[in-house]
Protein backbone atom coordinates (compact mmCIF):
# COMPACT_ATOMS: atom_id res chain seq x y z
CA UNK A 1 0.00 0.00 0.00
CA UNK A 2 1.17 3.41 -0.98
CA UNK A 3 1.33 5.62 1.93
CA UNK A 4 0.40 8.99 1.38
CA UNK A 5 2.07 11.24 4.18
CA UNK A 6 0.94 14.67 4.89
CA UNK A 7 1.28 15.31 8.72
CA UNK A 8 4.24 17.58 7.61
CA UNK A 9 3.59 20.49 10.52
CA UNK A 10 3.84 16.79 13.21
CA UNK A 11 7.29 15.92 11.54
CA UNK A 12 9.32 15.42 8.04
CA UNK A 13 11.38 13.20 6.85
CA UNK A 14 14.84 13.57 6.45
CA UNK A 15 15.84 15.00 2.82
CA UNK A 16 18.38 12.40 1.17
CA UNK A 17 20.48 15.85 1.10
CA UNK A 18 20.46 16.13 4.27
CA UNK A 19 21.40 12.64 5.00
CA UNK A 20 24.73 12.73 2.96
CA UNK A 21 26.05 16.07 5.10
CA UNK A 22 25.73 14.43 8.28
CA UNK A 23 27.11 11.02 6.82
CA UNK A 24 30.81 11.88 7.22
CA UNK A 25 30.35 13.32 11.23
CA UNK A 26 28.65 9.77 12.24
CA UNK A 27 31.28 7.97 11.07
CA UNK A 28 34.95 9.15 10.26
CA UNK A 29 34.67 12.87 11.57
CA UNK A 30 33.35 11.72 15.36
CA UNK A 31 35.45 13.92 17.09
CA UNK A 32 34.49 16.24 19.89
CA UNK A 33 35.03 19.73 18.55
CA UNK A 34 36.25 20.99 22.47
CA UNK A 35 39.37 18.70 22.03
CA UNK A 36 42.51 20.25 20.82
CA UNK A 37 43.60 18.01 18.23
CA UNK A 38 43.89 18.89 14.41
CA UNK A 39 40.84 16.12 13.59
CA UNK A 40 38.43 17.80 16.43
CA UNK A 41 39.41 21.49 14.84
CA UNK A 42 38.20 20.32 11.65
CA UNK A 43 34.87 18.95 13.39
CA UNK A 44 34.94 22.61 15.16
CA UNK A 45 35.32 24.29 11.53
CA UNK A 46 32.20 22.54 10.62
CA UNK A 47 29.95 23.65 13.18
CA UNK A 48 31.33 27.50 12.66
CA UNK A 49 30.09 26.75 9.08
CA UNK A 50 26.99 25.63 9.79
CA UNK A 51 26.20 28.27 12.35
CA UNK A 52 27.13 30.90 9.63
CA UNK A 53 24.99 29.11 7.38
CA UNK A 54 21.97 29.46 9.66
CA UNK A 55 22.61 33.01 10.15
CA UNK A 56 22.69 33.92 6.61
CA UNK A 57 19.05 32.41 6.31
CA UNK A 58 17.95 35.20 8.31
CA UNK A 59 19.64 37.97 7.04
CA UNK A 60 22.61 39.98 8.03
CA UNK A 61 22.84 38.70 11.63
CA UNK A 62 26.10 37.93 13.56
CA UNK A 63 26.47 33.56 13.45
CA UNK A 64 27.06 33.75 16.89
CA UNK A 65 23.39 35.09 17.50
CA UNK A 66 22.42 31.31 16.66
CA UNK A 67 22.73 29.05 19.61
CA UNK A 68 22.29 24.96 18.94
CA UNK A 69 19.63 23.24 20.96
CA UNK A 70 18.14 19.94 20.80
CA UNK A 71 14.32 21.13 19.54
CA UNK A 72 12.41 23.98 19.67
CA UNK A 73 10.49 22.84 23.59
CA UNK A 74 14.62 23.78 24.88
CA UNK A 75 14.86 26.75 22.78
CA UNK A 76 11.43 27.90 23.96
CA UNK A 77 11.44 27.12 27.54
CA UNK A 78 15.51 28.43 27.28
CA UNK A 79 13.79 31.83 26.04
CA UNK A 80 10.74 31.58 28.58
CA UNK A 81 12.64 30.66 31.48
CA UNK A 82 16.27 32.01 30.92
CA UNK A 83 14.73 35.80 30.60
CA UNK A 84 12.42 35.40 33.67
CA UNK A 85 15.78 34.60 35.22
CA UNK A 86 17.78 37.96 33.89
CA UNK A 87 15.36 40.25 34.73
CA UNK A 88 14.01 39.22 38.37
CA UNK A 89 12.27 42.87 38.81
CA UNK A 90 9.33 42.19 36.48
CA UNK A 91 6.74 39.93 36.79
CA UNK A 92 4.22 39.74 33.79
CA UNK A 93 4.20 37.96 30.43
CA UNK A 94 2.02 38.30 27.36
CA UNK A 95 1.25 35.01 25.10
CA UNK A 96 -1.76 34.04 23.13
CA UNK A 97 -4.43 31.22 24.14
CA UNK A 98 -3.32 28.91 21.02
CA UNK A 99 0.47 28.44 21.26
CA UNK A 100 2.07 25.23 21.10
CA UNK A 101 2.33 23.24 24.29
CA UNK A 102 6.37 23.88 24.37
CA UNK A 103 5.09 27.64 24.93
CA UNK A 104 1.63 27.52 26.40
CA UNK A 105 2.41 24.79 29.38
CA UNK A 106 5.84 26.81 30.20
CA UNK A 107 3.84 30.31 30.55
CA UNK A 108 1.12 28.42 32.49
CA UNK A 109 4.45 26.88 35.14
CA UNK A 110 5.53 30.46 35.65
CA UNK A 111 2.16 31.71 36.95
CA UNK A 112 1.93 28.96 39.25
CA UNK A 113 5.26 30.35 40.47
CA UNK A 114 3.91 34.12 40.80
CA UNK A 115 3.94 35.26 37.38
CA UNK A 116 1.07 36.89 35.81
CA UNK A 117 0.49 35.97 32.14
CA UNK A 118 -1.90 37.31 29.79
CA UNK A 119 -3.56 34.72 27.61
CA UNK A 120 -4.38 36.83 24.38
CA UNK A 121 -7.87 35.80 22.46
CA UNK A 122 -8.20 34.99 18.96
CA UNK A 123 -11.16 35.09 16.62
CA UNK A 124 -13.08 32.50 14.82
CA UNK A 125 -10.47 32.68 11.47
CA UNK A 126 -7.63 32.77 14.49
CA UNK A 127 -6.63 36.26 14.08
CA UNK A 128 -5.41 37.97 17.17
CA UNK A 129 -6.85 41.74 17.68
CA UNK A 130 -4.26 44.03 17.59
CA UNK A 131 -5.87 46.60 20.30
CA UNK A 132 -6.26 43.63 22.59
CA UNK A 133 -2.37 43.41 22.17
CA UNK A 134 -1.77 46.63 22.91
CA UNK A 135 -3.98 47.04 25.81
CA UNK A 136 -2.19 44.21 27.54
CA UNK A 137 1.29 45.61 27.51
CA UNK A 138 2.06 46.93 31.25
CA UNK A 139 4.57 49.03 33.03
CA UNK A 140 6.27 45.38 34.71
CA UNK A 141 5.55 42.94 31.63
CA UNK A 142 8.83 41.10 31.18
CA UNK A 143 8.04 39.11 27.91
CA UNK A 144 6.12 38.84 24.75
CA UNK A 145 6.18 35.21 23.22
CA UNK A 146 3.43 34.62 20.46
CA UNK A 147 3.98 31.99 17.98
CA UNK A 148 4.85 33.29 14.65
CA UNK A 149 2.78 30.55 12.47
CA UNK A 150 -0.01 28.31 14.24
CA UNK A 151 1.05 24.88 13.84
CA UNK A 152 -2.76 23.28 13.59
CA UNK A 153 -4.00 25.89 11.81
CA UNK A 154 -1.48 27.45 9.37
CA UNK A 155 -2.36 30.79 10.80
CA UNK A 156 0.31 33.46 10.50
CA UNK A 157 0.49 36.12 13.24
CA UNK A 158 2.13 39.52 12.33
CA UNK A 159 5.08 38.96 14.48
CA UNK A 160 6.94 41.98 12.83
CA UNK A 161 4.23 44.30 13.35
CA UNK A 162 3.92 42.82 17.59
CA UNK A 163 7.72 43.25 18.02
CA UNK A 164 7.71 46.85 16.84
CA UNK A 165 4.37 47.69 18.78
CA UNK A 166 6.11 45.60 21.83
CA UNK A 167 10.03 47.59 21.66
CA UNK A 168 8.15 51.13 20.69
CA UNK A 169 5.95 50.90 24.07
CA UNK A 170 9.04 49.84 26.01
CA UNK A 171 12.04 48.77 24.87
CA UNK A 172 13.18 46.70 27.93
CA UNK A 173 9.92 43.98 27.19
CA UNK A 174 11.74 41.21 25.29
CA UNK A 175 9.60 39.64 22.35
CA UNK A 176 9.96 36.03 21.75
CA UNK A 177 8.99 34.00 19.06
CA UNK A 178 8.15 30.26 18.43
CA UNK A 179 8.98 30.31 14.74
CA UNK A 180 8.72 26.12 14.58
CA UNK A 181 6.27 26.10 11.81
CA UNK A 182 6.84 29.23 9.68
CA UNK A 183 10.84 28.61 9.16
CA UNK A 184 12.08 26.85 6.16
CA UNK A 185 8.56 28.02 4.75
CA UNK A 186 8.16 32.01 5.18
CA UNK A 187 11.28 34.43 4.65
CA UNK A 188 12.20 35.92 8.37
CA UNK A 189 15.06 38.85 7.94
CA UNK A 190 15.82 39.06 11.64
CA UNK A 191 18.23 42.26 10.42
CA UNK A 192 15.29 43.53 8.60
CA UNK A 193 11.50 43.51 9.07
CA UNK A 194 11.86 41.68 12.01
CA UNK A 195 14.87 43.70 13.68
CA UNK A 196 12.90 44.28 16.66
CA UNK A 197 12.37 40.42 17.65
CA UNK A 198 15.26 39.28 20.51
CA UNK A 199 14.74 35.72 20.49
CA UNK A 200 13.29 33.31 17.50
CA UNK A 201 13.00 29.23 18.35
CA UNK A 202 12.71 26.26 15.68
CA UNK A 203 13.13 22.98 15.21
CA UNK A 204 15.19 20.97 12.83
CA UNK A 205 12.79 18.20 12.37
CA UNK A 206 10.18 20.44 10.26
CA UNK A 207 12.32 21.34 7.51
CA UNK A 208 13.34 17.80 6.55
CA UNK A 209 16.25 17.86 9.07
CA UNK A 210 16.48 15.17 11.64
CA UNK A 211 14.30 14.95 15.16
CA UNK A 212 17.06 15.62 17.93
CA UNK A 213 18.12 19.36 16.57
CA UNK A 214 16.79 22.47 17.47
CA UNK A 215 18.18 27.01 17.40
CA UNK A 216 17.50 29.19 19.60
CA UNK A 217 18.40 33.18 17.95
CA UNK A 218 19.35 35.17 20.71
CA UNK A 219 19.88 38.70 19.39
CA UNK A 220 23.34 40.52 20.63
CA UNK A 221 22.21 42.38 24.29
CA UNK A 222 18.94 40.72 25.22
CA UNK A 223 18.83 39.65 29.05
CA UNK A 224 18.82 36.04 29.63
CA UNK A 225 20.25 33.54 31.92
CA UNK A 226 21.47 30.00 30.73
CA UNK A 227 18.68 27.32 30.68
CA UNK A 228 21.57 24.60 30.51
CA UNK A 229 24.52 24.79 32.70
CA UNK A 230 27.52 22.07 33.17
CA UNK A 231 29.55 23.55 30.46
CA UNK A 232 31.53 26.38 27.86
CA UNK A 233 29.95 24.82 24.75
CA UNK A 234 27.83 27.12 22.47
CA UNK A 235 29.65 30.65 24.07
CA UNK A 236 28.37 29.77 27.35
CA UNK A 237 24.59 29.99 26.39
CA UNK A 238 23.82 26.25 26.29
CA UNK A 239 25.70 23.02 28.25
CA UNK A 240 26.37 19.80 26.24
CA UNK A 241 28.73 18.41 23.47
CA UNK A 242 27.53 19.67 20.41
CA UNK A 243 25.39 17.02 18.39
CA UNK A 244 27.23 17.23 15.38
CA UNK A 245 25.79 15.62 12.74
CA UNK A 246 22.50 16.82 13.26
CA UNK A 247 24.26 20.40 13.12
CA UNK A 248 25.30 20.09 10.35
CA UNK A 249 22.15 18.60 8.84
CA UNK A 250 19.78 21.23 10.03
CA UNK A 251 22.04 23.87 8.12
CA UNK A 252 22.11 21.95 4.81
CA UNK A 253 17.78 21.80 5.67
CA UNK A 254 18.04 25.74 5.55
CA UNK A 255 19.81 25.73 2.54
CA UNK A 256 17.66 23.62 0.76
CA UNK A 257 14.42 25.34 2.16
CA UNK A 258 15.53 28.47 1.17
CA UNK A 259 16.91 27.65 -2.27
CA UNK A 260 13.19 27.63 -4.33
CA UNK A 261 10.63 28.77 -1.46
CA UNK A 262 9.11 31.11 -3.07
CA UNK A 263 8.59 28.57 -6.22
CA UNK A 264 7.48 26.14 -3.47
CA UNK A 265 5.27 28.10 -1.70
CA UNK A 266 3.24 28.74 -4.62
CA UNK A 267 3.07 25.15 -5.84
CA UNK A 268 2.26 23.62 -2.64
CA UNK A 269 -0.29 26.16 -2.13
CA UNK A 270 -1.76 25.40 -5.56
CA UNK A 271 -2.06 21.93 -4.04
CA UNK A 272 -4.00 23.46 -0.93
CA UNK A 273 -6.27 25.52 -2.52
CA UNK A 274 -6.96 23.00 -4.77
CA UNK A 275 -7.56 20.23 -1.88
CA UNK A 276 -9.68 22.65 -0.04
CA UNK A 277 -12.13 23.45 -3.09
CA UNK A 278 -12.59 19.59 -3.55
CA UNK A 279 -13.51 18.84 -0.02
CA UNK A 280 -15.62 21.71 -0.01
CA UNK A 281 -17.66 20.73 -2.87
CA UNK A 282 -17.75 16.99 -2.21
CA UNK A 283 -18.54 17.36 1.93
CA UNK A 284 -21.52 19.09 3.27
CA UNK A 285 -21.47 20.77 6.36
CA UNK A 286 -17.68 21.21 6.62
CA UNK A 287 -15.39 23.78 8.31
CA UNK A 288 -12.41 25.53 7.01
CA UNK A 289 -10.56 26.06 10.09
CA UNK A 290 -8.30 29.78 9.91
CA UNK A 291 -10.18 30.61 6.71
CA UNK A 292 -10.10 34.00 5.59
CA UNK A 293 -6.56 34.36 7.74
CA UNK A 294 -3.29 34.69 6.59
CA UNK A 295 -1.89 31.14 6.43
CA UNK A 296 0.53 28.85 5.34
CA UNK A 297 0.73 27.54 1.94
CA UNK A 298 1.27 24.03 3.06
CA UNK A 299 -1.59 23.56 5.66
CA UNK A 300 -5.27 22.86 5.33
CA UNK A 301 -7.06 22.67 8.98
CA UNK A 302 -10.70 21.89 8.80
CA UNK A 303 -13.84 19.74 11.13
CA UNK A 304 -16.62 17.67 9.78
CA UNK A 305 -19.73 18.72 11.91
CA UNK A 306 -21.26 14.99 14.08
CA UNK A 307 -18.34 12.88 13.59
CA UNK A 308 -15.31 12.37 15.35
CA UNK A 309 -11.44 13.31 14.26
CA UNK A 310 -10.03 10.10 15.57
CA UNK A 311 -12.71 7.90 13.65
CA UNK A 312 -11.41 9.86 10.71
CA UNK A 313 -7.67 9.32 11.03
CA UNK A 314 -8.35 5.34 11.41
CA UNK A 315 -10.15 5.36 8.39
CA UNK A 316 -7.53 7.12 6.54
CA UNK A 317 -4.70 5.46 7.34
CA UNK A 318 -7.04 2.07 6.42
CA UNK A 319 -6.16 3.98 3.01
CA UNK A 320 -2.32 4.90 3.10
CA UNK A 321 -3.24 8.12 4.03
CA UNK A 322 -1.27 9.60 7.03
CA UNK A 323 -2.75 12.96 8.71
CA UNK A 324 -3.55 14.28 11.76
CA UNK A 325 -6.44 15.73 14.41
CA UNK A 326 -4.06 18.18 16.05
CA UNK A 327 -0.46 18.50 17.36
CA UNK A 328 1.35 15.54 17.70
CA UNK A 329 2.28 16.57 21.18
CA UNK A 330 -1.08 16.04 22.48
CA UNK A 331 -2.44 13.42 20.61
CA UNK A 332 -4.47 10.81 22.50
CA UNK A 333 -6.34 13.48 24.64
CA UNK A 334 -9.65 13.13 24.81
CA UNK A 335 -10.06 17.46 24.95
CA UNK A 336 -10.82 18.80 22.05
CA UNK A 337 -7.98 21.23 20.56
CA UNK A 338 -7.55 23.95 22.81
CA UNK A 339 -6.45 26.02 19.44
CA UNK A 340 -9.86 25.63 18.02
CA UNK A 341 -11.67 25.61 21.38
CA UNK A 342 -9.82 29.27 21.55
CA UNK A 343 -11.22 29.60 17.80
CA UNK A 344 -14.68 28.93 19.01
CA UNK A 345 -15.67 26.02 16.25
CA UNK A 346 -19.15 24.80 17.12
CA UNK A 347 -18.76 21.93 19.67
CA UNK A 348 -20.92 19.97 17.08
CA UNK A 349 -17.20 19.96 14.94
CA UNK A 350 -14.92 20.31 17.03
CA UNK A 351 -13.96 16.87 17.99
CA UNK A 352 -14.48 16.35 13.83
CA UNK A 353 -10.96 17.78 13.06
CA UNK A 354 -8.26 17.02 10.34
CA UNK A 355 -5.40 18.43 9.34
CA UNK A 356 -3.55 17.70 6.46
CA UNK A 357 -0.34 19.47 6.10
CA UNK A 358 2.03 19.04 3.05
CA UNK A 359 5.88 19.11 2.16
CA UNK A 360 8.04 19.46 -1.07
CA UNK A 361 7.49 15.47 -1.65
CA UNK A 362 3.77 15.60 -1.86
CA UNK A 363 2.48 15.68 -5.48
CA UNK A 364 -0.82 16.05 -7.51
CA UNK A 365 -1.21 12.54 -6.79
CA UNK A 366 -1.20 12.31 -3.21
CA UNK A 367 -3.73 15.69 -3.77
CA UNK A 368 -6.23 13.78 -6.01
CA UNK A 369 -5.64 10.38 -3.38
CA UNK A 370 -7.04 12.38 -0.53
CA UNK A 371 -9.87 13.62 -2.72
CA UNK A 372 -11.08 10.17 -3.73
CA UNK A 373 -10.90 8.76 -0.54
CA UNK A 374 -11.79 11.77 2.41
CA UNK A 375 -15.15 12.34 0.93
CA UNK A 376 -16.16 7.96 1.22
CA UNK A 377 -14.82 8.40 4.83
CA UNK A 378 -16.70 11.21 5.77
CA UNK A 379 -19.62 9.87 4.58
CA UNK A 380 -19.26 6.19 5.86
CA UNK A 381 -18.82 7.54 9.46
CA UNK A 382 -21.93 9.84 9.15
CA UNK A 383 -24.21 6.81 8.04
CA UNK A 384 -23.10 5.19 11.60
CA UNK A 385 -23.90 8.57 13.49
CA UNK A 386 -27.04 9.01 15.36
CA UNK A 387 -27.15 12.59 14.68
CA UNK A 388 -27.18 11.97 10.67
CA UNK A 389 -30.35 11.32 8.60
CA UNK A 390 -28.16 9.06 5.75
CA UNK A 391 -31.00 9.61 3.92
CA UNK A 392 -31.07 12.95 3.32
CA UNK A 393 -27.59 13.18 3.55
CA UNK A 394 -27.86 15.62 6.20
CA UNK A 395 -28.28 16.10 9.96
CA UNK A 396 -31.26 15.14 12.13
CA UNK A 397 -33.62 17.22 12.80
CA UNK A 398 -33.23 17.48 16.58
CA UNK A 399 -29.01 17.37 15.13
CA UNK A 400 -29.44 20.61 13.01
CA UNK A 401 -31.25 22.69 15.85
CA UNK A 402 -27.88 21.93 17.68
CA UNK A 403 -25.68 23.41 14.74
CA UNK A 404 -28.16 25.86 14.70
CA UNK A 405 -27.24 26.91 18.36
CA UNK A 406 -23.69 26.47 18.55
CA UNK A 407 -23.07 28.65 15.32
CA UNK A 408 -25.23 31.03 16.65
CA UNK A 409 -23.40 31.03 19.94
CA UNK A 410 -20.15 31.27 18.27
Amino acid sequence: MRIVYVDNNATTCVAPEVFEAMVPYLTREYFNPSSMYEPARRVAEAVRQARQQVARCFGNIRSSEIVFTSCATESNNTAIVGVAKANPQRRHIVTTAVEHPAVLEVCKEMQRGGYEVTFLPVDRHGNLNIKDFVRALRPDTLLVTIMHANNETGVIFPVAELARITKETDPNIVFHTDATQSVGKLRIDLAGEYRHVDLLSFSGHKLHAPKGVGVLFIRKGTPIRPFMVGGHQESGRRAGTENVPYIIGLAKAMELAYQNLDEENRRLARMRDRLERELRNRIPYLEINGEGAPRLSNTLNLSCHFIEGEAMLFELFEHGICASSGSACTSGSLEPSHVLTAMKVPFTAIHGSIRFSLSRYNTEEDIDRIIEVFPEVVERLRRASPYWDAKRNAPREEAYHLLQEAVAVH
